[in-house]
């Protein structure tokens, strides 16, 4: 799942590695645990509206920014995206950055770099939950879709080491939901583990997305 809809992550470990990783090996031990929101129903219903999980997803990828300045990024008027923060602000998404604010200006950061979401709320007894949580699953499947196709349009433009730096790839396996739900959270550790990388030249932010869910055989 996205960045802004991962399951929830181990504890991180109490004692720091031993040797700071090169840019070429990972820790071996659990990269401390990015700060995630847990959604509950109330809070799902709070989140799920388009343009609130863009601007918490720009928030989350580019760091603090003004109501103006999100309206620019995202081609929505300032008004809009000024009430749609004030609205995270009231669920705990967003929070003030006055630290980056001059005199009336009001800047926004996001509260956690990561929400966990419970697939439980996609058949809860409230339809408004349901309804909140169809919502938000096809946003983030939006998100990633459009992601994914401004790298394809994008990608002569970056080097030869970058584009083999990227993939777009596909899996078919037999596994029961177990084993499935075990190799998700093997792929997200070991994600994870990259988190505490020493620092390097020449790094840029890299999103990775997973999808994982059964078919019928044809």
């Amino acid at each position: 799942m996205p960045e802004n809809a991962e399951p929830p992550q181990p504890a991180a470990e109490a004692e720091p590695p031993a040797s700071t990783p090169t840019p070429s090996e990972p820790s071996a031990e659990p990269s401390t645990a990015p700060k995630v929101r847990n959604l509950d129903a109330h809070a799902l219903r709070g989140l799920a509206h388009p343009l609130r999980i863009r601007l918490l997803a720009a928030l989350r990828h580019n760091g603090p920014a003004t109501a103006s300045q999100l309206a620019e990024q995202l081609g929505e008027s300032s008004g809009a995206t000024s009430y749609h923060l004030r609205q995270l602000a009231a669920h705990g998404f967003v929070e003030d950055a006055p630290e980056h604010g001059k005199g009336r200006e009001r800047w926004w950061r996001a509260s956690h770099e990561g929400t966990s979401f419970d697939e439980t709320m996609t058949h809860d007894a409230d339809p408004a939950t349901r309804s909140a949580a169809e919502v938000f699953l096809h946003e983030i499947a939006t998100i990633h879709a459009q992601e994914m196709n401004t790298w394809l349009g994008t990608s002569h433009t970056w080097s030869t080491e970058w584009r083999r730096g990227a993939d777009l790839s596909d899996f078919t396996l037999r596994l029961t939901a177990d084993q499935a739900h075990e190799l998700i959270h093997k792929m997200h550790d070991l994600i994870n583990s990259y988190r505490d990388l020493g620092p390097a030249e020449e790094t840029e932010t890299v999103r990775f997305h997973t999808h994982v869910f059964p078919r019928t055989s044809d």
